[in-house]
């Protein structure tokens, strides 16, 4: 099995280009997450995959915002 952090950018890819699958990442994370990986996890570890595309969801959204600001400036 890859890495935590392979996981991560791998759910991280598939859910920022499928609306339907960010739908259900924002509703059921740990389903989201395993359908992408394909494999049942233990939770410790699921947990740890879901808080870090959270984690990275959000700092891309907040990238987004800065550039869009930067931009009217």
């Amino acid at each position: 099995m890859a890495d935590i952090k392979e996981q991560i950018t791998r759910v991280v890819e598939k859910v920022t280009k499928d609306e339907k699958l960010m739908e259900q990442f924002k509703k059921e994370p740990v389903k989201a997450v395993e359908s992408v990986i394909g494999v049942d996890l233990p939770d410790d570890v699921i947990n740890k995959v879901v808080d870090g595309v959270k984690a990275k969801i959000s700092v891309d959204k907040l990238g987004d915002i800065a550039g869009a600001i930067k931009k009217l400036f």
